[in-house]
């Protein structure tokens, strides 16, 4: 079956958000099988994130950096949903269980939150938050650079849920299995195509760009290797994690080339 390449960007700006659009059975269709489409979608989304660090910097008024940066956290959650978060507190808890593969597939299934998911979505969070901080005080020096870096780091959090489709087998059957048993690792040169072009968002400075993206790749690979070896595979539950935590990553890394550049 052919992918059609704008049912797939829909499908996966509808799957990867709450944004009403591809939720039929033909951009679905187009969205498991085309990986590239995720960070394709994180451009749009990540534009959409990037109103909460440039309002605040743009309005009349002294916006306080604390109230600035919770303002990115909740608007990233009413846009993405918290699906993802869900994946965060499960690996949280099949992280921190004794026992084998068969073991931690029954943790993930559980749908009760215990210490380690706690702890793992506070980590996410306070990350998150924390970014902001360091981003509303970056967009009252260079605004533009502070959209790039949020722009990128979407970007590079699909990027690195595509990387995990593209290489990564699922364990058993479901959300994982319906997305990675349709790609490869040759679907990477498309992934890598389109995500390649975010980090050009802060140009002329193109280090906080490749800096985002560099550790969305560090994270993606750190993700599969544990999934791997502790799940047997890569599922709905770890692709979800790898987002928000190359998000939290990402927008960390960009911060902080931004300073030293």
């Amino acid at each position: 079956m052919a992918v059609r390449p704008l049912a797939a960007v829909a499908g996966a700006v509808g799957f990867l958000s709450r944004i009403p659009v591809g939720h039929d059975e033909p951009g679905w269709e187009a969205f498991r099988r085309s990986p590239a489409a995720m960070p394709v979608a994180g451009y749009a989304l990540g534009c959409l994130l990037a109103a909460a660090v440039a309002v605040p910097a743009l309005v009349p008024v002294a916006v306080p950096t604390p109230t600035a940066a919770l303002a990115l956290v909740v608007w990233t959650y009413v846009v993405t949903g918290i699906t993802h978060l869900d994946g965060v507190a499960d690996l949280g808890d099949a992280a921190v269980v004794h026992g084998d593969a068969d073991r931690r597939h029954e943790v993930l299934k559980d749908s009760a939150v215990g210490v380690g998911g706690a702890l793992a979505l506070a980590l996410v969070v306070v990350g998150l938050a924390t970014a902001g901080l360091a981003l509303a005080d970056l967009a009252r020096v260079d605004l533009l650079a502070t959209v790039g870096v949020v722009l990128a780091g979407e970007v590079a959090a699909k990027a690195a849920m595509a990387t995990l489709v593209c290489l990564g087998d699922a364990p058993h059957e479901g959300l994982g299995s319906a997305l990675t048993e349709e790609s490869g690792p040759t679907a990477l040169a498309g992934v890598a195509l389109a995500t390649a072009p975010a980090t050009l968002v802060g140009w002329p400075r193109v280090a906080p760009g490749v800096a985002v993206l560099a550790a969305a790749v560090v994270v993606a690979a750190a993700v599969l290797w544990w999934a791997r070896a502790r799940l047997g595979g890569v599922s709905g539950d770890v692709l979800g994690a790898a987002n928000e935590l190359a998000r939290v990553a990402g927008l960390h890394a960009g911060v902080i080339a931004w300073t030293l550049s």
